[in-house]
């Protein structure tokens, strides 16, 4: 994904400096004219300008649009409550984009085309939002709804992440024993033995490893370094991305696990959008882009293109078999009894109470494993070492 930098006038003739970031200068060119943008001038930016885009974090967006809903339920009027939002701003990158957003609407700009305009601060499903907030004339109901949603999001995330504090201390501790054996214990050992060429196999093999991690610990640094790079490269390609993402889904032990966070996730962002009032084919694509999932997003193509032409939808998500049939059973009871928001409602209330659990049954596979590797290790090291363990004790006797 590139960043571009761009001058422009809106339709009013007025002048814009924004940024949109897209796969190529012909999808840049699209989104700016989708906007109603005429393109003056622009370039591509570098990552350093790419960086410098301030990205509101999950818990800053619960925070002002909880701030918004606040105020703009009490009778507040749209541009007073940003202005105060623009006060409480502790960040001064944040600040100064919520300035841009209050000069613009008191302009007599929409709320949802300023949001648009800084899209690299903002997400999309957000903005969608706010558009069919502003649409309906149920923006504080709206702003509610976005509170709630992105309090939920940074739930999930902060269970994910305390989740996975015990296994990463765990998978520290295991590094830092492995160099510990092969750097100070094994030396020492393995200079009980007076002639090194009889030493058994495996000895051998970790003397090799102890000597190397020792005199050219180096090269692993740079080997780690590249494969990380590499990884990193390889994730960035369309295909390789693809084949990584239907893994997450797919993959045994884990992939069940995955699909119902995603589940979650989903079914959450489609109840929001749907239950606003905006068309289901955007619905979709709004919310399968949530997922982040670019295998995902290749399937909804498809169940985009079924819907269009008149396919109901728990049919044609089915077809795609990433979620579980009762995700599906319960969109048909939804779609067939006309009350497909209050439905996905209740659904995605179940399936974060599954996503919890499945973080921590996900864990509960990691930490075995880790602990098994560790197992491994010290074993193999133990049975090294043995040998000359076992004749420096006989020599002693001997004597």
């Amino acid at each position: 994904m590139k960043s571009y930098s761009f001058i422009a006038e809106d339709a009013r003739g007025r002048q814009v400096k924004s940024l949109i970031n897209a796969e190529n200068e012909q999808e840049f060119l699209q989104r700016a004219k989708e906007k109603g943008l005429y393109v003056k001038d622009y370039k591509e930016s570098d990552s350093g300008d790419a960086k410098s885009i301030y990205k509101f974090k999950t818990t800053e967006l619960t925070f002002c649009c909880r701030q918004l809903s606040a105020m703009l339920t009490s009778g507040l009027t749209l541009v007073k409550a940003i202005d105060i939002l623009v006060k409480e701003q502790e960040n001064e990158k944040a600040r100064a984009i919520w300035q841009d957003i209050y000069e613009n609407v008191q302009k007599g700009e929409s709320f949802s085309s300023t949001l648009e305009m800084h899209s690299g601060s903002f997400p999309d499903f957000l903005i969608s939002m706010v558009g069919a907030g502003e649409s309906s004339g149920s923006l504080d109901i709206i702003m509610t709804r976005m509170s709630d949603h992105y309090a939920k999001e940074n739930k999930l995330k902060n269970s994910i992440r305390g989740a996975m504090i015990y296994p990463i201390v765990l998978l520290t501790l295991c590094i830092v024993i492995v160099i510990f054996l092969f750097t100070f214990i094994m030396p020492t050992f393995i200079d009980m033995f007076e002639d090194k060429s009889k030493m058994p196999l495996l000895t051998k093999i970790m003397a090799a490893i102890s000597d190397f991690l020792r005199t050219k610990w180096y090269i692993l640094i740079m080997c780690v370094v590249a494969l990380v790079a590499g990884i990193s490269y390889a994730l960035k390609m369309p295909n390789f991305r693809k084949k990584f993402d239907r893994m997450l889904i797919k993959g045994p032990g884990f992939g069940p696990l995955v699909t119902k966070i995603y589940t979650g996730r989903f079914s959450r962002t489609l109840s929001s959008l749907y239950s606003s009032g905006i068309p289901m084919v955007e619905c979709l694509e709004r919310a399968s882009a949530v997922l982040g999932n670019s295998y995902i997003d290749e399937k909804f193509e498809g169940v985009v293109d079924e819907v269009k032409q008149g396919e109901t939808l728990s049919a044609a998500i089915t077809r795609t078999e990433i979620f579980e049939p009762m995700f599906c059973s319960v969109i048909y009871v939804g779609e067939e009894s006309g009350a497909l928001d209050t439905i996905l409602e209740k659904t995605s209330d179940y399936y974060e109470e599954e996503s919890d659990a499945a973080v921590q049954r996900l864990v509960g596979i990691i930490e075995p494993v880790l602990l098994i590797f560790m197992g491994l290790i010290i074993g193999m090291v133990v049975c090294g070492v043995y040998p000359a363990l076992y004749g420096s004790l006989e020599s002693i006797e001997n004597d």
